[in-house]
């Protein structure tokens, strides 16, 4: 896949040809894809290898899928309901009920980071978010205090933009990034914190 996207240092394409589309095609993705992700994600570095990520997915055209997407907040349900799959990322907070796990949600992230670079060699997109509707959906997946809701994932082969919503359309094309230097400093920090 080509990307008009430049990284400022020599990279794995990967890093510059992976990104986030919200159109998603009408092909079927399996079990055993999704069971691959997990497994790509189960490799993930963590803090003392606590490992202190899980996941609660659904395929398209099941109850459970259904009942994911209504967990999302409306604007991402309208474009992830045409996603293959979805994927409920929580992080378990503590093990034990006194230890908390400080690098809990940093080692989640890193499990998710696994599971989009393995989609994208699979030819699998992949969107991750945000806008979830937290309260409800750790209600709604059953999940213990100890295990914090982080994000939803879609899941799936990307299709024609047409088929968004015309705001979105307009959106569906690969991000850039900050330049590197707003992000990493020598010794101490010297930058300014402003969203981009």
């Amino acid at each position: 896949m080509t990307t008009p996207r430049t990284a400022q240092h020599p990279i794995l394409p990967m890093f510059t040809e992976r990104w986030s589309p919200r159109a998603f095609s009408d092909k079927t993705v399996t079990e055993a894809e999704i069971l691959t992700l997990l497994e790509a994600a189960r490799w993930a570095p963590s803090a003392s290898n606590l490992q202190p990520w899980r996941f609660i997915y659904s395929l398209k055209g099941t109850p459970e899928f259904d009942q994911m997407v209504e967990l999302l907040v409306p604007f991402n349900q309208g474009w992830a309901k045409g996603a293959a799959a979805l994927i409920f990322t929580a992080a378990v907070t503590t093990f034990d009920g006194e230890r908390p796990i400080p690098t809990h949600a940093f080692d989640a992230g890193a499990a998710w980071m696994s599971l989009a670079l393995q989609a994208h060699s699979m030819g699998l997109i992949t969107h991750g978010m945000g806008g979830v509707e937290f309260d409800k959906a750790t209600t709604a997946l059953s999940l213990p205090d100890n295990l914090k809701l982080i994000m939803a994932i879609a899941v799936g082969y990307h299709g024609d933009p047409a088929t968004l919503p015309e705001g979105l359309r307009a959106r569906e094309a690969p991000s850039d990034r900050q330049p590197l230097e707003v992000m990493a400093f020598k010794g101490t920090f010297s930058g300014e914190i402003k969203a981009p």
